[in-house]
């Protein structure tokens, strides 16, 4: 007799093999109860292939418009420039949409009102981030104020569009220069290889232009530091993560593919913790 409990696993699509992309596709490989890794989108696939055997063979690589046509689940990886044309086929099709540029997802808001239109849904992972629920938490009462701040090593932002429109020079520095201070949407728009986070931050709270960002390179720190500071009516708390960057690319923490990975897991999993 056969199970009544059977589900077909969820087939995951990745749009994107960097860092994140990579780690997420290894991970799916590997074995996840409930997901299978169905096809993925590559600019260079000789490389995919040499990072990813199957690639061009048991996993097929797709057009990332064609992603969502195969595909249950896509998640996002990819040059801000191509982020709309992923975003925009998935939404189409209702399917789920995990974007990693969430930076881009604020330059592209009517996406969040075609996913209503359309039974899709936008499941943005907490990233290289902390304490999301907590914010998430506090933002269902009144939250007076939010603010994110950045350390990372010059490295880290080198050749930010903010950066270069400004010619603010990061590299050689002996000691912290804040590079930034003013709201998320502007700090995404300035550094969208570096501060997706603060726009996750901004959705789980207050909104991008009351979120408040300051953005320091800083040669002192090896590691990608984010403090939150939150002020609410239920608590007041402030919370500090410093994220091993990735070894592929230094402007992405390690941690990023590791919770884009445990969001998938969150869909099929029988117990889910956390809000």
């Amino acid at each position: 007799m056969a199970d009544r409990h059977f589900r077909p696993a969820l087939r995951v699509g990745l749009a994107g093999l960097g860092a994140v992309g990579l780690g997420v596709a290894r991970k799916l490989e590997a074995g996840i109860p409930g997901l299978t890794l169905a096809a993925v989108s590559v600019r260079d696939v000789d490389r995919a292939r040499r990072e990813l055997p199957r690639a061009g063979g048991e996993i097929p690589v797709l057009a990332i418009e064609a992603l969502a046509e195969n595909c249950d689940i896509v998640v996002e990886g990819l040059p801000p420039a191509l982020f709309r044309t992923v975003a925009a086929a998935t939404i189409a099709r209702g399917r789920i949409f995990m974007p990693l540029s969430v930076g881009q997802l604020l330059e592209n808001w009517e996406l969040v009102d075609e996913a209503r239109a359309t039974g899709a849904r936008i499941l943005v992972p907490t990233g290289a981030l902390i304490g999301l629920d907590a914010v998430r938490a506090a933002a269902e009462g009144d939250i007076r104020s939010v603010t994110m701040i950045t350390r990372k090593p010059p490295a880290g932002l080198d050749g930010a569009p903010y950066l270069r429109e400004r010619g603010i020079a990061v590299t050689g520095l002996t000691e912290a220069l804040k590079v930034f201070d003013g709201s998320a949407r502007d700090g995404a728009r300035g550094f969208p290889a570096n501060v997706n986070v603060a726009a996750a931050l901004s959705l789980a709270g207050i909104g991008p232009d009351r979120t408040r960002l300051e953005i320091w390179a800083d040669p002192a720190v090896t590691r990608n530091t984010h403090r939150i500071e939150v002020e609410a009516d239920t608590a007041r708390f402030s919370m500090t993560i410093e994220n091993v960057p990735s070894a592929e690319n230094p402007r992405t923490g390690r941690i990023t593919a590791l919770s884009t990975v445990a969001a998938l897991r969150g869909l099929v999993s029988e117990l889910k913790v956390g809000t």
